[in-house]
């Protein structure tokens, strides 16, 4: 029979108690490495964070075959004496603690477990010289351990790690491509590049042993904390990303949060360019993962994601890494103190911004406008951009502004211009006199003429085309301006600046819902319970497990409001917050700013055209739309002089 004790090693004969036995130091090693070494790039993670422990300041990687037949790392660190190298392959043994703190922890490494569960697994080999002492050797294979003898190194340590897993072979069917690995060696060598600015990276392919060829360099950044990790972060996530990205620095209770932060308009498609550290020590955590996504909440759409390279700093005591041997999962003592702070810090940052966009916009313009290459006869082809008829017109009208009324031709009669559509939120038309502007001047939000308007960010408006884009001129260069979408944003923030000095109307249920729930979840579901009052939803219990719902946002109409209490128990269980009820409610605010704002196809006056771009201007966020795309291009005049070839 089989037993249910994971502790008795061995059955005995029937009728008789099994027996218990202590696993040799073999198997509790391959063991061991089932947690710490999951594929090649665990392997690379644990050793070049030793070699960071170690005080090196250049590191090199070589791989082969993804890692699978060969993985070195060679640094310039403190290095080994020869009799620490036996002991630096026994299980739990370490330089970087002495045992009576867990909780104070400033390495890397901690556990004493990555060398010798690699030479369980592997055929490892560590030559290493300390000052002052013979440089020495050690090899191990599959468990079995060899003497110490001399070798020939000027400084430092290298590790080679042959056949990752050929003592486990059913590990080996566990592996994906060569090229897969290789990926996921690369991404663990650029997190680590990103947490050590000051120390230089190189990772090198050797197929074969061969001289390989260098597929990622870092070097090292000394210097001011900000300037060496705004290069580290232009060299390992490009050029891009540092010129599009925020600078975040916030402190609150002991709790520091540094580094950069990518304007929404310079989103990705999945959740790849978001990098997470505490104490230097990249992570990836549920709880700081949630709140990033929260602090663009407003900003994106859900099929977008932000780029961010964050780091929290604190005191030791007040974070547990000794979660899991991977090291990659901590634990706060506070989380809602970091979370709150993560969320705080990036939306001022973000309001800080104002109406900037990202520039990548620019580069996708100007490269939709450069020429094609030379036909097979030589002749070159004409660029023209496509003109759309009315038809297609009016298609993407009404898919800008779903529910109303398809652009009408030039001859329909006006519909109300930008300063008309001031009090649509109350549902009333406040008329805003508008002063009219001569060339070159353009009025500000209340109507005044500003001279020199060209001078501004935004610049002055110079004409309409197509009934939908502002083309305005600034002092070296163009912008040009989706009147749409930048109208629906400034309206959009109208409405929740309204909604926050107002509050969100809750209206009462004839008779209250309950929703029968289990223990857990309806505890989890009241404590959050004074944080959904907010938004109008207002929940109690109401004996034993259930709670009585009386109360749901006004704005949302009718609701089921069960299956919506259900979606919030969701949202808590997955991300450890629920903001489905805020989503619904500025789903509904966005849709009353698209619906209130000015349409493609209506023609705009020179003085509302200035007035739209002095507000965005004073508006945060004004950069992009309700859906994270921008609302303006801005070009320069060299750019622009290159196309047509006047460099």
């Amino acid at each position: 029979m089989s037993s249910a004790n994971p502790h008795i090693s061995e059955e005995s004969p029937s009728n008789t108690r099994p027996i218990i036995r202590q696993l040799d130091d073999s198997a509790i090693n391959r063991i061991a490495a089932g947690e710490v070494v999951e594929r090649p790039a665990s392997a690379v993670k644990e050793l070049v964070e030793n070699a960071i422990d170690a005080g090196a300041t250049r590191i090199t990687v070589e791989i082969a075959d993804g890692g699978k037949t060969l993985i070195r790392v060679s640094d310039d660190g403190c290095g080994m004496t020869p009799k620490d190298l036996p002991l630096a392959l026994s299980r739990h043994a370490t330089s970087k603690i002495d045992g009576s703190d867990l909780l104070n922890i400033h390495t890397f490494g901690f556990r004493g477990e990555a060398l010798p569960s690699l030479g369980a697994v592997g055929r490892l080999t560590i030559t290493s010289r300390a000052e002052g002492h013979e440089a020495a050797q050690i090899r191990v294979s599959g468990g079995r351990l060899e003497p110490v003898k001399p070798a020939a190194l000027r400084a430092g340590t290298i590790v080679e790690l042959r056949d990752l897993f050929f003592a486990t072979p059913a590990r080996l069917k566990f592996m994906r491509t060569d090229r897969a690995e290789s990926q996921a060696i690369s991404d663990t060598v650029k997190r680590l590049a990103m947490a050590e600015p000051s120390v230089g990276f190189t990772l090198r392919d050797v197929p074969g042993g061969s001289e390989g060829r260098v597929t990622f360099r870092a070097d090292p950044l000394p210097g001011d904390l900000f300037d060496a990790l705004h290069g580290r972060l232009a060299s390992v996530l490009g050029r891009e990303f540092a010129e599009n990205a925020l600078k975040i620095d916030a402190t609150r209770e002991g709790i520091r949060l540094f580094g950069y932060a990518a304007l929404p308009t310079y989103s990705r498609g999945a959740a790849v360019a978001q990098f997470l550290f505490v104490n230097t020590r990249p992570v990836k955590d549920k709880m700081l993962t949630g709140a990033l996504r929260a602090a663009y909440f407003d900003f994106l759409s859900r099929d977008r994601h932000p780029a961010a390279a964050l780091f929290i700093d604190c005191d030791p005591q007040l974070v547990d890494v000794n979660v899991h041997p991977a090291k990659s999962e901590v634990r706060f003592r506070d989380p809602g103190l970091a979370r709150g702070l993560i969320v705080s810090a990036l939306r001022h940052a973000l309001a800080e911004a104002g109406h900037r966009a990202s520039t990548t916009v620019a580069g996708a313009t100007l490269g939709a406008m450069k020429p094609e290459q030379p036909t097979a006869t030589g002749a070159p082809r004409i660029y023209q951009m496509d003109r759309p008829s009315l038809g297609a017109r009016s298609s993407a009208y009404a898919a800008q502004s779903p529910g109303l009324p398809q652009a009408s031709p030039l001859d329909a009669p006006p519909s109300p211009g930008f300063a008309e559509l001031q009090g649509v939120y109350s549902g009333q038309v406040t008329e805003v006199p508008v002063t009219p502007v001569s060339p070159g001047q353009a009025s500000d939000a209340s109507g005044a003429t500003v001279p020199g308007a060209e001078a501004l960010p935004l610049g002055a408006a110079r004409g309409q085309v197509h009934e939908n884009y502002i083309i305005a001129q600034t002092t070296d260069g163009m912008v040009i301006v989706d009147q749409h979408a930048a109208h629906e944003r400034l309206v959009y923030e109208k409405l929740k600046h309204q909604m926050e000095e107002n509050g969100v109307a809750a209206q009462a249920l004839l008779i209250p819902e309950i929703v029968e729930l289990s223990d857990n979840d309806c505890a989890c579901l009241l404590g959050v319970a004074e944080e959904l009052a907010k938004f109008g939803l207002g929940i109690e219990p109401f004996g034993g497990s259930a709670v009585a719902v009386r109360e749901t946002p006004a704005i949302l109409g009718e609701v089921n409001a069960e299956a919506m209490i259900k979606d919030i128990l969701d949202e808590l269980s997955d991300q450890g917050e629920s903001q489905l009820v805020q989503a619904k409610i500025e789903a509904i605010l966005s849709r009353v700013a698209c619906h209130g704002s000015i349409r493609s196809g209506r023609r705009m006056r020179g003085e509302e055209m200035n007035a739209l771009l002095r507000e965005m201007e004073a508006t945060p966020h004004s950069g992009q739309c309700n859906h994270g795309r921008p609302t303006y291009v801005e070009l320069k005049l060299a750019d622009i002089e290159r196309l047509f070839g006047r460099t």
